[in-house]
């Protein structure tokens, strides 16, 4: 007898049907896939040629780059100035430091990642452990290392300290910002209200510039700090208060029957906050918050104007002689590929947490 039992179709059997259902239905269909698929296979090409095959790599080889050699990228800008794209101002035989301090704050973030550091005490010890390798090797007196003061920070390090700073100390800024808007004394919930409020309304630009040069001639001198400390509060303010509505947000999506259920346990406001309350706003407020740690590392690059030597004013001094003026673009791919790899990184940790917390529903 003949066996009449049908294997399951593959994936890949299964992608090829969903394409020719979509795109090849019907003529008119067909012969639009046909063009627009061709299109995209040109432009692939016409960047692989570009980018890759004619390229120039080395900066020996820099004769070779120009419109009229036939050259394709000329990545012998990168060869030549990676050093400054990376490190910015920082000393040019001290540039270890800055790489080991850069690789520190990354390593702080990805072990935060990791499940088994989700606790208060590991994440609190983590992340001062973290941040004082990297204040003690990039300002290198207490080491006893040649000093290097704030302003001579920059690059990649400088961009992924203001990032990791401002999200450190805006995520619990903005859940206090969103419980004191839910507290039922009225002088608290308006003070949050008019501080949200009142930081959402202006640009960040002009945040930045206010700690960054209004508030040295406000205050005595005493009380000024470092420029860059006022730029990182100033930022995590920022961050704090538009964060706050995303939380603000995940506790409406709650209903008020766990809180009297908890009470009627007899647990307190802490406990029923702690134990019933966060974990559903978290999980609830997940999505718009990667959103906003997304933006703010992109933000980051705003801090050009205000006087800091960070990733992209490195990558605008790379190309500012008139030796490299011509490879600008070459530069600005350098540095694009440079955030696609954080910001993408950071994108597919939000889905792997979403996806975590789903099955934890489950």
């Amino acid at each position: 007898m003949a066996d009449l039992s049908i294997s399951p179709p593959t994936r890949t059997q299964s992608a090829l049907q969903t394409l020719r259902k979509r795109a090849f239905s019907s003529p008119s269909d067909a012969a639009l896939s046909i063009v627009v698929f061709g299109l995209l296979a040109w432009l692939a090409w016409t960047l692989l040629d570009w980018a890759v095959i004619r390229a120039v790599w080395f900066e020996e080889n820099v004769s070779q780059c120009g419109k009229g050699t036939g050259a394709g990228a000329c990545w012998a800008v990168i060869d030549a100035r990676h050093r400054l794209i990376l490190f910015g101002l920082f000393p040019f035989d001290q540039h270890w430091r800055s790489t080991l301090a850069c690789a520190a704050i990354i390593a702080t973030v990805v072990l935060s990642c990791l499940p088994i550091m989700w606790s208060a005490k590991r994440l609190a010890t983590l992340w001062i452990a973290g941040f004082a390798t990297y204040y003690l090797l990039m300002e290198g007196s207490l080491l006893g290392l040649q000093q290097v003061t704030t302003d001579g920070w920059g690059g990649l390090s400088l961009t992924l300290f203001l990032f990791s700073s401002v999200v450190l100390l805006g995520m619990p800024m903005g859940l206090g910002l969103a419980l004191m808007r839910r507290s039922e004394m009225s002088f608290v919930r308006g003070f949050a209200v008019v501080l949200i409020d009142f930081v959402r309304s202006l640009p960040l630009l002009t945040t930045l510039f206010t700690a960054a040069v209004v508030l040295p001639i406000i205050l005595p001198s005493w009380l000024e700090g470092d420029k860059i400390w006022r730029v990182i509060i100033a930022f995590a303010l920022f961050f704090a208060c538009y964060q706050a509505e995303v939380f603000r947000g995940g506790f409406q999506a709650i209903p008020k029957g766990q809180f009297e259920a908890g009470k009627a346990l007899g647990l307190t406001y802490w406990q029923i906050l702690g134990r019933i309350v966060l974990p559903q706003v978290f999980r609830h407020a997940l999505p718009s918050t990667i959103n906003m740690v997304v933006i703010t590392f992109k933000e980051t690059a705003i801090v050009i104007i205000i006087g800091f030597f960070d990733v992209m004013a490195s990558a605008k001094a790379a190309f500012g002689t008139g030796e490299w003026a011509p490879y600008y673009l070459e530069v600005y791919v350098f540095v694009a590929a440079i955030y696609w790899v954080f910001i993408f990184s950071l994108g597919q940790y939000g889905e792997y947490l979403k996806g975590r917390m789903a099955i934890s529903e489950r």
